[in-house]
């Protein structure tokens, strides 16, 4: 086969040699012979035809294809804009562009409008002329004889009412106001309220680490019995655990008649009770006698402890030397900004993704499946519309800026640890350069015993707070709902506070076109309107107000001033 393979080669490779007869003779032109030069010179005469005619047809084709593209790209062009005006407006239905005031976009009109604010050096708010308006205080009935125990038979002063207070510090000074009216209510004697543990505030402090004690159980006695533990034998009938002692759970609000035909009978046999969680369960609809006591309560019996009082009266002084240009006075703003704030807020600012990713991880952390169960709508823009955001410290200082505080206006800023304080803290200190922190005014050791506990640290800028000109709150909640009545008490209802009007200045904040004079001037009126609303005299209805008495103590608690069995001592003690 090999052989066979390679003789057929050779043959191919010399058809001369491997043809028995000669091979004829050529001529010049490379024909073998005129009859196949005739053959040869008609196919070429042929082919060239056939080139001719096909490239003929390809002129045609062209032409074609040219007159078709001509044809087609007016249609192509009149049926894009047919699905432009009619397929565009489609897909912005089905994916819309988001609504005025749902997107944080602050951060961007704030390096907008900073040459204007910076240079802006104008101020039509002086700190000495700050009262514009004056509350008009309505003529009261007569009020009760304060000095009477009022509440039921006096042999129950042998049963006892233990409670517990939770949430953070106001609302666990709400609870504690509650506890002594119900006290007084059922006639029982109070054990000195406990304080939960929470997992968010993480506290661990008792009543005596917070509040004097001594202070609190002599300005009640008149009226209701306290006492810092139980009778021996009563503890002895529950092994000297009072979480062996049946807890009551009782609805939040609950009115005065409940407690007397509920809980009085089991007081009566059990000679205790205990109700836990006490936060918000009594109604703030009862006898003036019982009201009477939680005023009592919150603007006399409370007093803070001696370190807190002793720092706190330290920190007022040291803000109010800084503050010598203005004659002492300063504003002071309450920020809600901390990191378990900003995740229960669900609100987006501008974190991106790893910022979502961080606050998913703190709402799961602090308050496990609560934002994922059925039900449950996470709406960012929408609540930021409605203006339950916390307002970031840049937005303050716009804000402030805006209605005409000037940029050497003395701040003290109460807060807890701000979310990424490094980065949102900056623009607000470019603002007012004059800002100050309990971390500022206090030295290191001097805090020392403070730090890990929330609600020893909120009391310190509570104490600031409550001596301030101005009191501007961000974004509600028990602080600034307690120390606006604190407040208006102290000066018998004359109290400058800033609540500004956060859906409509989420709307100016979502314009990056805004000129620095329109938000000015929109600034100005709306501090013209709150001022307005602040001197109005709440309407007291029979209803479960949460904050009635807390953040408008008069005209309800206007006995208190009156009564002359009351001294008028204040929060803090004067610093030996």
């Amino acid at each position: 086969m090999a052989s066979d393979a390679n003789n057929a080669s050779t043959t191919n490779a010399n058809p001369s040699t491997s043809s028995p007869h000669p091979t004829p003779t050529t001529t010049s032109s490379g024909c073998h012979g005129h009859q196949h030069c005739r053959h040869k010179a008609a196919h070429f005469h042929r082919r060239r035809g056939k080139s001719a005619t096909v490239s003929l047809a390809g002129v045609f084709r062209r032409r074609s294809l040219l007159l078709r593209c001509l044809l087609v790209l007016p249609l192509t062009l009149y049926f894009s804009g047919v699905i432009t005006f009619t397929v565009g407006p489609l897909l912005a239905i089905l994916r819309p562009a988001p609504p005025p005031g749902s997107v944080y976009r602050s951060h961007e009109v704030f390096e907008k409008l900073w040459p204007d604010i910076h240079s802006d050096n104008s101020s039509s708010i002086g700190l000495s002329s700050i009262w514009r308006y004056r509350r008009k205080l309505k003529e009261q009935k007569s009020c009760p004889n304060g000095t009477a125990r009022q509440g039921t038979e006096s042999l129950t002063l042998d049963r006892y009412l233990i409670i517990e207070a939770n949430g953070g510090l106001n609302q666990q000074r709400s609870s504690i106001c509650s506890a002594v009216a119900l006290a007084g209510l059922l006639g029982a004697t109070l054990v000195i309220p406990r304080l939960e543990f929470h997992s968010v505030w993480q506290d661990s402090s008792e009543f005596a680490d917070i509040y004097d004690e001594e202070h609190f159980i002599f300005t009640l006695k008149d009226f209701v019995t306290v006492v810092r533990e139980l009778p021996e034998e009563i503890m002895k009938t529950y092994d000297f655990n009072i979480s062996s002692i049946p807890n009551i759970r009782v609805q939040a609000w609950a009115p005065a008649s409940y407690y007397l035909g509920e809980v009085y009978p089991v007081l009566l046999n059990q000679r205790v009770v205990r109700i836990s969680p006490f936060a918000n369960r009594l109604s703030m609809n009862v006898p003036p006698h019982i009201q009477f006591l939680r005023c009592l309560t919150n603007y006399k019996a409370l007093r803070f402890s001696s370190a807190i009082s002793n720092l706190a009266q330290k920190l007022v002084n040291r803000v109010t030397e800084k503050s010598s240009s203005y004659g002492g006075k300063y504003v002071s703003i309450h920020l809600r900004f901390e990191e378990d704030m900003v995740a229960f807020s669900c609100c987006l600012y501008d974190g991106g993704r790893s910022e979502k990713f961080d606050m998913d991880a703190i709402r799961e952390k602090g308050w496990g499946k609560k934002f994922k169960s059925s039900g449950h709508v996470i709406s960012p823009g929408l609540n930021r519309i409605n203006g339950r955001c916390p307002m970031t410290p840049l937005e303050v200082g716009m804000m402030l800026r805006g209605m005409g505080f000037a940029n050497d206006t003395p701040i003290y800023l109460a807060s807890g640890k701000i979310h990424q304080a490094d980065r949102n803290l900056m623009p607000l200190l470019k603002m007012f350069p004059l800002l100050q922190t309990k971390n500022l005014l206090a030295t290191e050791d001097e805090l020392a015993e403070f730090q890990g506990y929330s609600s020893r640290l909120a009391a310190l800028d509570y104490a600031v707070c409550l001596f301030s000109e101005v009191f501007v709150s961000t974004q509600g909640g028990n602080f600034p709902h307690f120390l606006m009545g604190h407040r208006r008490f102290l000066y018998n209802g004359h109290a400058k506070t800033i609540k500004p009007n956060k859906p409509k200045l989420a709307l100016l904040l979502h314009n990056t076109s805004i000129r620095w004079d329109a938000f000015k001037n929109e600034m100005q009126s709306m501090l013209a309107e709150i001022d307005k609303k602040g001197t109005a005299v709440p309407i007291v209805k029979k209803s479960r107000r949460k904050a009635s008495i807390y953040s408008n103590p008069l005209p309800e608690c206007r006995c208190l001033l009156e009564s002359k069995n009351i001294s008028s001592a204040f929060m803090l003690k004067a610093a030996e």
